[in-house]
């Protein structure tokens, strides 16, 4: 894998929109947060450090602690570092590709999104949401899409979960000379500001009254072939933490102290410019399954490859503070450092904060005091919350 390290330019852009005080970008006299408090339960199992080539098979598999740390095999299987669940070990090693998806009315309904394993939504120019999905377990599909663009913020959360990149078409003055680096593996269409493009691993499809920009897609033989002549790594970097703490077998994060949160809106039920304002997306929990049902534009999201709708185990508000960049209403959000945060896991809301020391870390969150919020194993969905719009999130 090639090694990541920030722009010095758009570390010093971040740091003044985050304003950073304290270490790790953090505000000054910020305490430092506990993550071997661990607010499950009864449980204050303390967490080993998790390491993706630990390959020692347990003699009893079942699980004795309250989070999932060190990773172990057994007879062939791993816990996702993504997503916490059981899946062959070849697919929690393989690194994920973060795929470029867009989310406006025009061009949906989404091909193969419910398979991902992580959702991250953010805010783009036109004041609608673009999502980014990451994918490991991605064998059974033969393609992805529509694609879409690259904004710079996305690649950025991209990076913190080593994942591979995937897009058609770019933000040109904030994101060529990012993605001809060699900051990011990316496998990009060839279009103009791409350095170092990947035909082989897209394709328009027939897709009658659509525009021509939703008709683009990937298909996931041609992305491994062009991963395979790029000559990128495949797994996961030795240091790769995973992307949650997440409870173990037999463990649930419960959260009875907490406030209820059935019901949740990431930009509000009216219209507003947040981003979230155009389609006013929310999520439905549903106490049966522990699972929280996605909606937007006043009706299901719907996967087109088998008709379901999309559900995930856990929704993240990650409060971001912003900025626009220029006439045709470029976004800016800060990624790392840190800010409010709000966590949804069966069926409560946890207060806290989401903190980010550089760009090739993951971004971790705690709650209120300090320890970090334990997640229900299965697919997370993160919004993006432009701080200047944060009043317009709620939920009930």
């Amino acid at each position: 894998m090639k090694k990541i390290k920030l722009m010095t330019a758009v570390m010093l852009t971040a740091c003044v929109l985050a304003g950073c005080g304290g270490p790790g970008g953090q505000p000054a006299g910020t305490p430092t947060p506990d993550p071997l408090a661990i607010p499950i339960g009864e449980s204050t199992a303390p967490v080993e450090s998790q390491a993706p080539d630990d390959t020692v098979e347990p003699e009893n598999p079942v699980a004795s602690t309250a989070t999932i740390g060190t990773r172990t095999v057994v007879d062939g299987k791993m816990q996702s570092y993504l997503t916490g669940e059981w899946k062959d070990e070849a697919v929690v090693r393989r690194r994920s590709m973060a795929v470029m998806i867009p989310n406006n009315k025009p061009a949906l309904p989404q091909y193969g999104i419910s398979q991902a394993s992580i959702i991250y939504e953010a805010p783009v120019e036109g004041r609608v949401t673009r999502v980014m999905a990451f994918f490991e377990d991605y064998d059974s599909l033969d393609r992805i899409g529509p694609l879409r663009s690259s904004r710079d913020y996305y690649v950025f959360e991209a990076m913190g979960l080593d994942a591979i990149y995937c897009n058609w078409g770019l933000a040109i003055p904030y994101v060529e000379d990012l993605l001809k680096s060699d900051q990011v593996d990316n496998i990009s269409q060839a279009l103009s500001g791409i350095h170092n493009p990947s035909s082989e691993a897209f394709e328009r499809i027939d897709r009658p009254g659509y525009s021509t920009e939703f008709k683009g897609y990937m298909f996931i033989d041609g992305y491994n072939k062009a991963v395979e002549r790029h000559g990128y790594d495949k797994e996961y970097d030795a240091n790769f933490q995973g992307a949650f703490l997440f409870a173990n077998d037999g463990h649930r994060a419960e959260y009875a102290d907490k406030a209820d949160a059935v019901k949740i809106y990431p930009g509000g039920t009216s219209s507003n410019s947040s981003g979230y304002g155009n389609g006013r997306p929310w999520f439905e929990y549903n106490a049966e399954d522990g699972l929280y049902y996605r909606y937007q534009y006043d009706g299901k999201q719907i996967d087109e490859m088998n008709n379901e709708q999309v559900t995930v185990s856990n929704v993240v508000f990650k409060v971001c503070d912003g900025l626009v960049r220029d006439s045709n209403d470029y976004l800016f959000f800060t990624t790392y450092g840190s800010n409010e945060a709000y966590v949804f896991t069966n069926g409560k809301v946890i207060k806290g904060t989401w903190s980010r020391d550089d760009v090739d870390e993951p971004t971790r969150y705690f709650d209120e005091s300090g320890n970090e919020i334990v997640m229900n194993q299965g697919k997370t969905w993160v919004c993006n919350i432009w701080s200047d719009y944060k009043e317009y999130m709620s939920w009930e």
